[in-house]
């Protein structure tokens, strides 16, 4: 599963990164056909799901990612954002079949990709980076991108998420090509001893404080255990990986360049990352963005000591996934 990139890193390769593709879209294909959703629609919807995530997980290999930057340095680099575009083009005229939505997810494709390509040479955090950023994000945030992916209604927040963080991937690492985003999935010495320490001390913090506010009660609980394996795929995939992408991977760091101080960028994003928590019911829901923002830090504090999204992603799945079977 995993090779060794040199004397203290180990990297998964292609053939592994492959094979876990292909077990997620067959695993989607198999809960979309029991939960009774098939023909052409559903099998169009899932191929768009599929390319997404293809983008995604593949550019997460290093030497794909170099590979395909080597190719788009001889080419427009806007070229990177043509696989969410016509993903969205795709799935509007096939299965959506709204051009007005198509419209709003062809310019969610687009508009990201023009912005950091027209701060091409500058220095990272420049106004174009951040409106980037605003713009995969808050339509996520406030839900305007879920009516452009409607069907099935079951899969509209992963295709979603899908959609935005192709956006963002085709936008900083293949465009703008962000230093120190971490983008790979990969394995250092040191990652075992940031996970552990800031899980552990993020749950002696976060548990009394959660309890003493009232946000958590010990509610241990195996009724949903069949539901377990999915649970934790999508929590890992669909929750954990992109999150820390955008709010540590590239908010934290432009905030990091543009204060010149790597606590002011960790705390700023962190209380960002806080506030994006505050919709959830009942609105507006303080208490978790407290423990939000008390996340953030640990998880931003991972990734500042290691540079990498892998040890942050792993502690913030963790974090979710004892929640959902331990606490209320």
């Amino acid at each position: 599963m995993l090779r060794m990139a040199s004397s203290r890193s180990s990297q998964m390769g292609l053939p592994a990164v492959a094979a876990l593709w292909a077990v997620v879209v067959l695993l989607a294909a198999f809960w979309g056909i029991h939960a009774g959703f098939t023909g052409r629609r559903f099998a169009i919807a899932l191929g768009v799901a599929a390319a997404l995530f293809a983008l995604e997980f593949f550019l997460a290999v290093p030497r794909v990612l170099a590979t395909v930057q080597r190719f788009l340095a001889g080419h427009p680099a806007v070229l990177a954002a043509l696989v969410p575009l016509f993903a969205v083009l795709l799935y509007s005229l096939s299965v959506a079949g709204n051009w007005k939505t198509m419209l709003a997810g062809a310019a969610y494709a687009v508009a990201p990709a023009l912005l950091v390509a027209s701060v091409a040479g500058k220095m990272r955090g420049a106004c174009g980076d951040y409106g980037a950023a605003i713009l995969i994000w808050l339509p996520v945030q406030f839900r305007w991108m879920y009516r452009v992916f409607p069907y099935p209604p079951p899969l509209t927040h992963t295709l979603t998420v899908l959609m935005a963080l192709s956006t963002g991937v085709a936008a900083f690492v293949l465009i703008r090509r962000l230093e120190g985003v971490g983008y790979a999935v990969e394995w250092k010495p040191d990652f075992a001893w940031n996970f552990a320490f800031h899980f552990v001390v993020f749950a002696a913090v976060a548990i009394p404080v959660g309890m003493k506010i009232g946000f958590l009660r010990w509610a241990p609980t195996l009724a949903r255990a069949r539901y377990l394996p999915l649970e934790a795929l999508g929590i890992l995939l669909f929750t954990a990986w992109p999150e820390e992408f955008l709010f540590r991977g590239v908010l934290q760091n432009l905030l990091s360049k543009t204060f010149k101080n790597e606590w002011a960028g960790l705390t700023i994003a962190s209380v960002i990352f806080g506030l994006s928590h505050i919709f959830h019911a009942p609105y507006p829901n303080w208490k978790y963005v407290l423990l939000a923002t008390i996340a953030g830090i640990f998880y931003g504090r991972a990734w500042m000591k290691t540079r990498s999204l892998v040890p942050g992603v792993l502690i913030h799945f963790l974090v979710d996934f004892s929640w959902h079977i331990l606490f209320k």
